[in-house]
């Protein structure tokens, strides 16, 4: 059983992670209105890439889930998805929200998706700054082994 209480800051950067999904998920649907027969090359390629990046999106969240509830313990974690991006979660809600906007074939839900980044951005450089008040060098160092916050090689 794990003892570890979630911050209530740190739920409240969880909403605001989920609200942008949750809106797309919703909104993306609503503004699809084309006809089965109307839809054209571009829409198709929207909606294939759409499910490849909802597979993996998917797949990266899952992944995470299970390897973050075996593992943590309240101790810095520097092991598996960790050890090639910094937050691994946000990465897969990022992959996600786009994928369900391409998959939706909606513009709003789009620019949703896109919108969401820099909001999820603060919420990461907010969240680093406690992570380096709870855990000191030991997160310095581990920053300086893994640069990359949510794409490896990119960012």
């Amino acid at each position: 059983m794990i003892k570890y209480k979630i911050p209530r800051e740190v739920r409240a950067l969880f909403i605001i992670h989920y609200m942008p999904l949750l809106l797309i998920i919703f909104v993306g649907p609503m503004t699809f209105v084309k006809d089965v027969y109307k839809i054209f090359a571009i829409d198709i390629i929207s909606i294939v890439s759409g499910c490849i990046l909802l597979i993996c999106g998917y797949t990266i969240f899952i992944s995470w889930s299970i390897f973050w509830t075996k593992n943590y313990h309240g101790q810095l974690i520097t092991t598996g998805p960790f050890k090639h991006v910094r937050h691994p979660h946000y990465t897969s809600i990022l992959i996600l929200g786009f994928g369900l906007a391409l998959f939706s074939n909606s513009s709003l839900a789009l620019i949703i998706a896109i919108t969401a980044i820099p909001i999820m951005i603060i919420s990461i450089i907010d969240e680093e700054k406690e992570l380096i008040r709870k855990y000191g060098e030991k997160y310095k160092k581990y920053k300086e082994e893994v640069p990359y916050r949510l794409i490896p090689k990119i960012f």
